[in-house]
């Protein structure tokens, strides 16, 4: 699975074990960790009110509410809120009980502090930073319907905020499903237009035929059926954006009467002799390589320079897994809300396969597995079985190479982000010496300062 970066993170810990409560919260507390302490479960119910934490660690046995009946209590009133539990030897049996109940997982005490490390960056990637009760931080109204958490949408979120307000031409580029309408929407309410309307087209499901119609609007009698005059999109988005989808698919000979309502900042109806002044935006998106259409001359050059006046890159999804948790916790949250239901929540097993999935359908792919999954489960619980039919993923068989490739770059990230960025220290758990473990980094372009706290 892809690895995920993670900055801090909020925790609470309850043990009624002063001692033990004191050691956890330092090692967590030192690896970068937000930690609250409570001595038992009550406690951490009240805490909870007013404590918006990412993930709880609570030992098993306590007096009074135990670890298991505060995991019940937690799973009623936040779902999204994953639970870790500290068992003894003894108690182990009741432990993996509750996983399948829900629980992230468990720790054995006396724990390896690398391994309760491990458990809470696990936790942390598989749960969407959300719980209920909890308000986000504030957001600009024009980005409310982005729903992303990783570093690469943030930089193209301050792309949007520099490019939005100069109404310059923009293309967007990205994969099909992955959400080009949806930021398209963004620059609209980012931008001075704001106020006017924002028309979307697929230029891939207008038949060739009606295209110059559709854009530029006919007179009465200008063709068989023409029966009343038709404005077209252009004057639809008179004074707002128009966003023009997978624009590769339109016709040569369409493509030279929109380079010119372009320039003319007018258009003229099909079967009209007057030009019609309009003051329209250009958003534009593609799946495909635009470039290389121009250079094998199935798209005009001047016309992809201007539209492509500002280019912004759309990752796919699974350039972007940090995102997947919050993304399933927002599908959910509206079907919840559509059908006055509970929010249903997806075990640790099942988040894992969402978060380690190919999703060659991008957003619109998770949006259905979500969809899927929460109509067919009978329980609040979505189990990973039900994910796994959802996905239908066929085995895919890479080469050797690029297996372990992925293999080696995935477990170095982790043990460079398990030590902070200490080389020796992460040598010496993988059990290499520290010339060879500096070599493999520098074959996988990895730079320990990168994950130095």
């Amino acid at each position: 699975m892809n690895e995920i970066n993670h900055q801090g993170g909020k925790l609470l810990v309850v043990d009624d074990d002063p001692s033990l409560l004191r050691l956890i919260s330092l090692r967590l507390q030192s690896a970068g960790y937000e930690v609250h302490a409570v001595a038992s479960a009550k406690e951490a119910l009240a805490e909870l009110e007013s404590y918006p934490a990412q993930l709880v660690i609570s030992d098993v046995r306590m007096d009074g509410m135990d670890g298991l009946a505060l995991f019940n209590a937690i799973k009623q009133l936040y779902p999204s809120l994953p639970v870790m539990l500290l068992t003894a030897h003894g108690n182990i049996p009741d432990a993996i009980a509750a996983t399948q109940q829900g629980v992230f997982g468990y720790l054995t005490k006396p724990f390896d502090s690398q391994e309760l490390l491990a458990k809470v960056a696990d936790a942390l990637q598989l749960q969407p930073n959300v719980t209920e009760g909890e308000s986000q931080q504030p957001q600009a109204s024009w980005r409310s319907e982005i729903i992303s958490r990783s570093p690469i949408m943030d930089v193209l979120i301050k792309q949007i905020q520099q490019v939005a307000p100069s109404d310059v031409n923009i293309m967007i580029q990205g994969e099909s499903g992955s959400g080009k309408e949806l930021l398209a929407k963004a620059i609209h309410q980012a931008s001075q237009r704001q106020q006017g309307p924002f028309v979307a087209v697929n230029c891939a499901a207008i038949p060739e035929g009606l295209f110059e119609s559709e854009l530029f609007g006919h007179a009465k009698g200008a063709f068989s059926g023409a029966a009343n005059a038709h404005p077209g999109l252009f004057q639809a988005a008179n004074g707002g954006t128009l966003f023009l989808d997978e624009i590769a698919d339109t016709p040569l000979s369409v493509q030279v009467k929109l380079l010119r309502a372009l320039q003319e900042r007018e258009v003229r109806p099909v079967g009209s002799t007057k030009n019609i002044p309009v003051d329209v935006r250009i958003v534009s998106a593609t799946h495909q390589d635009l470039y290389q259409a121009v250079q094998q001359q199935e798209f005009r050059e001047d016309l992809y320079y201007r539209l492509n006046v500002v280019e912004l890159g759309l990752p796919p999804l699974a350039k972007r897994r940090e995102d997947i948790p919050l993304l399933v916790h927002h599908f959910s949250q509206q079907i919840a809300d559509r059908q006055g239901s509970a929010l249903k929540t997806y075990s640790p097993e099942a988040m894992s396969s969402l978060v380690s999935a190919r999703w060659p359908g991008n957003v619109r792919q998770l949006m259905n597995v979500v969809e899927q999954t929460n109509a067919l489960s009978t329980g609040p619980l979505i189990p990973a079985q039900l994910v796994q039919q959802a996905l239908r993923e066929k085995a895919e068989l890479v080469s050797f190479s690029q297996a372990r490739d992925e293999f080696e770059r995935g477990y170095l990230a982790r043990l460079l982000r398990l030590t902070q960025g200490n080389v020796s220290q992460a040598a010496r758990l993988a059990m290499r010496n520290r010339t060879e473990f500096y070599k493999l980094l520098e074959r996988h372009h990895l730079r320990p300062e990168s994950f130095r706290a």
